[in-house]
């Protein structure tokens, strides 16, 4: 599916064009000309203000918690025009906050947790972070051992969870908790809304192969959450977390191939810095990773179709994730054999996101593509390894018999 921009629909692009017209700042190069810090502080003390204010922050959402209403072609619009601004869609939480937990309280949870959670998400109040990994599950999601006991009207939760992306900023965590021992793994499991700051959770920062710690481990020893807290049924939580996989693996389908089209021509540029880009096997790398990356926007178009039609994520969005986390470890090597020897030197700035590609503004340096090829590896990690994404199309997709289980 090519967008068919209608007058309304050009209406609305003009709306978006003003808004960033009005309130960024003069000379504004893009996001990623910014310093960390002075990005974080720009990102979720000035801009995400605006957002909820103006009712960009969660665009699809309900209007009636603080959404925009807005159509998904609207959508695509929005993540046009910011990416030619560059500027940032939400804070730095917010993939978890809105894309995951709120989009997953949207479908599963009670008028009750929908009424209380979502606008304290857009209002930023409630900062999310994500518990399902641990030490002794982290591909096998079902054989998690974080246990939940109901004791009077309250959870307590015990056990270990890992990878908490981005935790040290968050002051509540979705989590996922055996609340029936006996059952087999996949059905004694719920999801638990659980608030961080209290004395039964610790996070420790886990420090990566760039020095960053994006990423934490988190402990919980008699921590509590209100009974009311489960999202969905008790015990039924696996089909609740399948769903917030699916928004995290396929909602920003028709987007994010607009981000990885951006950074693609940075690479163009950097050829051309280098002297390289009539080398003709560079040339012939370029010329594959432009025709991959139309690719990924055509299949980004085809999640987008089904997402109009009123489908709702689920295993099929396991291609999308497939493809965008294999297709980025080709551009960041390729990024590297650009750099050649001065890929040994790190100048410049560090790329000032470490989960996609590298925000507008930001300089063409051998520390920001470095740094984007250490992440890229993560990308075939989280929302699920590439191996899991093959199995989920092989198996619930496209009906092949499963591979044999472990007992």
């Amino acid at each position: 599916m090519e967008p068919t921009y209608s007058t309304e629909a050009e209406i609305f692009r003009q709306k978006v064009q003003a808004f960033l017209g009005e309130h960024l700042p003069e000379n504004w190069k893009g996001i990623g000309a910014l310093s960390a810090e002075k990005a974080y502080s720009f990102t979720n003390n000035e801009w995400r203000p605006l957002l909820a204010e103006h009712r960009f922050l969660a665009p699809s959402w309900p209007e009636e918690y603080g959404g925009g209403g807005l159509t998904e072609l609207e959508q695509v619009i929005l993540a046009e025009e910011f990416m030619r601004a560059g500027v940032p869609a939400g804070g730095t939480n917010d993939a978890f906050s809105i894309q995951m937990v709120g989009n997953t309280i949207l479908h599963w949870g009670t008028e009750e947790q929908r009424a209380h959670f979502l606008p304290k998400i857009i209002s930023g109040e409630y900062v999310w972070c994500q518990g399902y990994s641990e030490p002794d599950a982290g591909s096998d999601l079902g054989g998690l051992g974080c246990s939940a006991e109901l004791d009077g009207d309250e959870w307590v939760i015990n056990g270990q969870k890992i990878w908490t992306s981005a935790g040290q900023f968050a002051n509540w965590i979705f989590v996922l908790c055996r609340t029936d021992k006996e059952a087999p793994k996949h059905k004694g499991i719920s999801f638990l809304l659980c608030e961080v700051d209290q004395p039964g959770i610790e996070m420790r920062p886990i420090k990566m192969l760039s020095g960053e710690s994006d990423f934490n481990e988190t402990f919980f020893t008699d921590a509590r959450t209100a009974k009311e807290n489960v999202v969905g049924e008790i015990n039924g939580g696996w089909a609740v977390a399948m769903t917030l996989l699916g928004y995290e693996r396929g909602e920003s389908a028709a987007t994010m191939p607009i981000m990885f089209r951006y950074e693609v021509d940075k690479l163009l540029e950097l050829a051309k810095e280098k002297g390289l880009s009539n080398d003709p096997v560079i040339r012939q790398r370029l010329a594959q990773i432009y025709i991959e990356v139309e690719l990924m926007r055509l299949l980004g178009m085809r999640t987008l179709t089904g997402f109009l039609k009123g489908r709702q994520p689920g295993p099929q969005e396991s291609a999308f994730k497939l493809y965008w986390s294999e297709y980025h470890k080709r551009v960041t090597e390729l990024s590297l054999d650009i750099l050649g020897c001065e890929a040994l030197s790190l100048v410049g700035s560090p790329p000032s996101t470490s989960f996609h590609a590298d925000n507008p503004g930001a300089e063409n340096s051998s520390s920001s593509w470095v740094g984007a090829f250490y992440n890229a590896r993560a990308g075939t990690i989280y929302a699920g390894t590439s191996q899991i994404q093959r199995n989920i199309l092989g198996e619930m997709v496209l009906g092949l018999p499963k591979e044999p289980r472990p007992s």
